[in-house]
């Protein structure tokens, strides 16, 4: 399996993949019009990607399994956590989606795109609320990785001081195997192993 897993952004993403990536923007729904939901198509677009919008809420799993088939990668964007498994979780995609990164598929997470790569969601609740999600009562992500990825980091952004991660590591960090990440950074998983970079 290959996986980029990041917090906002790497400049590693030419590296790791290129050609069309299937671009999973579900995490947005919910703000999906804000000016900064563009910033990460524009990026993959400035990196030298072509970009074909999946989204999973809407794609019957019998076209996403076609796309995922035909696609150079996928990248699965950051926003709302809990809203994204749970999309994944009713269509079905999210096994659809495990079956190809298995098979070979790159996979690129950013934020919640990455967080749904491990084991747990739950971790993130201090982040991301639950209750954008209330059908969802299985926290399980989609096991790709054994690693929780906690993305934003020290970042300005006002909803993610600084305590709040502290208490993410106090209250989760014994169970789980926490990734803390800044933007910028990312947790690269191929054939030679699993890294920060």
């Amino acid at each position: 399996m290959k996986l980029l897993l990041t917090s906002f952004g790497h400049p590693h993403l030419r590296d790791f993949a290129t050609g069309t990536v299937a671009y999973i923007p579900d995490a947005t729904r919910s703000f999906a019009d804000h000016p900064d939901t563009q910033v990460e198509r524009t990026m993959l677009r400035d990196a030298g990607f072509t970009l074909l919008e999946l989204p999973l809420a809407t794609t019957a799993p019998a076209e996403v399994d076609r796309i995922l088939g035909e696609v150079d990668a996928v990248y699965v964007a950051g926003g709302e956590t809990f809203d994204l498994l749970h999309i994944m979780r009713s269509t079905g995609t999210d096994e659809v989606l495990v079956r190809h990164v298995r098979a070979g598929l790159p996979y690129i997470g950013t934020s919640a795109g990455s967080v749904i790569a491990g084991p747990d969601i739950e971790p993130v609740s201090l982040l991301d609320s639950p209750a954008v999600a209330p059908e969802l009562h299985d926290y399980h992500g989609l096991g790709l990785t054994d690693y929780v990825v906690i993305p934003h980091v020290g970042t300005d952004i006002p909803l993610f001081p600084i305590d709040v991660f502290a208490e993410t590591v106090r209250t989760y960090g014994k169970d789980h195997r926490l990734v803390l990440l800044r933007d910028g950074e990312a947790l690269l998983i191929d054939e030679t192993g699993t890294r920060l970079i």
